[in-house]
């Protein structure tokens, strides 16, 4: 497995296309699945931009990106089970766009770039599967609801199985191999960078906007030109706002600025916070609830190693905001009946974390998003953490309004809330600290290299290291 220094290295290899495919195969297998039957998928289509001549932002389809390592629009491939042969279909020469786009990706090339068997046009993709079915008595299909194109024909097919090959996906996906784990180092590696340059820009910044951007400088001029998701650049009170995105507002006397944010590379994302003084100095109230983050952040991940139980980790985040927000007189009371009655939620509404590979909210958390127990209902992960896994470890402390106010009208919870305190908190917005986490059969290790400790972060906003 790579370490932090040389991912690069570990990525001079091709993406493991054909053993992410195995591992698919013998997930069908497990469910019972047919040992002759096919795997088809889909790449995305290019779009074309309403009223206008021009393609629309390519994302490739993850479902067929796990199997191909193939960023192409216009693909299709098969996975033949009993064989395990793995064919990429990619589309053929156009003269007249060679005109515009220049030369396609051939066959020949397409063989030696990616880890594949075999390598034809999308020309060959319905005669293809006919000789599949004819030659290996293959019966079953499998492929996913609303990623087949009308065009293509499963008549040679016995069976069309449109339920299992999604959820083995997904669930593949949870466990990383050493090739995805250093995609995500690096994306952490780049992401840490803009990370840094943004702290740096703090003091003379006069808008989110010019944050925002110099963020995506930083990423884009180290050869991330894809973001995870759209950047949260919150100052002051906007950070209460969980998935704040305008990004647009003023800066002037605001104490903190909340930064969510991470490249993408190769398909692979990272997911990164940090909550800094703008102009290297933390208010008194700012750096009380900061400490206590921090605090949560480094037990919780101290907890994780294969096998744990999320559930409980998420439940000792909020026991360790009850014991800080205890000390500085925001709540009062016995701090087994404030878990109890779930006041902690109004200042910490959200789910710990959530898995992380080529989707920021990574597929296989089995979330429960019915559960009416408050502490629970928005976790992205429910159950035990598998070995080589990676994890989010990203909790907060925020002071909205909105969700917090009626929890000083509820009988069951302003009791709590000691008002007269929580008045000098609201300034302070929201403090969020974000890590992407490996988890190991004995622990974990930290793919996040981002500064955060008080010390580390101020200095970098005032220029001192």
């Amino acid at each position: 497995m790579g370490t932090a220094e040389n991912y690069d290295e570990v990525l001079k290899g091709k993406y493991p296309a054909k053993a992410h495919a195995k591992k698919v195969k013998e997930w069908i297998l497990q469910k019972g699945g047919d040992a002759k039957g096919t795997v088809y998928l889909e790449g995305q289509k290019t779009r074309m931009l309403e009223d206008n001549d021009e393609a629309a932002p390519f994302r490739q389809r993850r479902y067929f990106y796990y199997l191909s390592g193939c960023n192409l629009s216009d693909s299709y491939l098969t996975y033949e089970l009993e064989s395990e042969k793995l064919t990429l279909f990619i589309p053929p020469i156009e003269p007249d766009e060679v005109i515009w786009s220049g030369l396609p990706l051939t066959v020949e090339e397409a063989l030696e770039k990616y880890d594949i068997d075999a390598a034809k046009t999308t020309s060959d993709v319905n005669p293809y599967l006919a000789h599949i079915a004819s030659s290996t008595s293959s019966s079953t299909i499998y492929s996913i609801p609303a990623q087949v194109s009308d065009h293509i024909t499963f008549l040679s097919y016995t069976n069309k199985d449109l339920d299992l090959l999604k959820p083995a996906i997904e669930s593949c996906r949870v466990t990383k191999t050493p090739y995805e784990i250093a995609l995500l180092r690096k994306a952490n590696a780049i992401s840490t960078a803009a990370h840094i340059a943004v702290m740096s820009a703090g003091p003379s910044a006069t808008n989110e906007t010019q944050l925002e951007a110099v963020f995506l400088k930083s990423c884009i001029e180290r050869g991330a030109k894809e973001q995870s998701y759209h950047s949260i650049v919150a100052a002051g009170t906007n950070a209460a706002t969980l998935h704040y995105t305008p990004n647009d507002a003023t800066i002037s006397d605001q104490n903190l600025l909340l930064l969510d944010a991470g490249c993408e590379v190769d398909c692979y994302c990272s997911d990164i916070t940090r909550t800094f003084p703008l102009k290297g100095s933390f208010s008194a109230e700012s750096l009380a609830i900061y400490k206590i983050v921090l605090s949560m952040q480094k037990q919780c991940t101290e907890a994780l190693k294969a096998g744990v139980l999320w559930d409980s980790v998420h439940e000792l985040a909020h026991k360790i905001a009850i014991d800080g927000l205890l000390d500085l007189g925001l709540l009062k009371g016995d701090k087994s009946a404030i878990l109890e009655a779930r006041t902690s939620v109004a200042f910490f509404p959200h789910g710990l974390g959530h898995y992380l590979g080529m989707d920021t909210h990574d597929c296989g958390g089995n979330p429960n998003y019915a559960d009416t127990d408050p502490l629970y209902r928005y976790l992205r992960v429910r159950g035990k953490l598998p070995r080589d896994s990676v994890v989010t470890v990203e909790p907060g402390i925020y002071f909205c309004r909105f969700i917090v106010e009626p929890y000083l009208r509820d009988e069951a919870h302003r009791g709590f809330i000691d008002q007269e305190v929580l008045g000098r908190y609201w300034a302070v917005g929201g403090v969020r600290i974000e890590d992407n986490i490996l988890i190991t059969e004995d622990g974990y290790e930290n793919l996040t290299p981002t500064p955060k400790e008080v010390d580390d972060v101020t200095r970098i906003v005032l220029g001192k290291s």
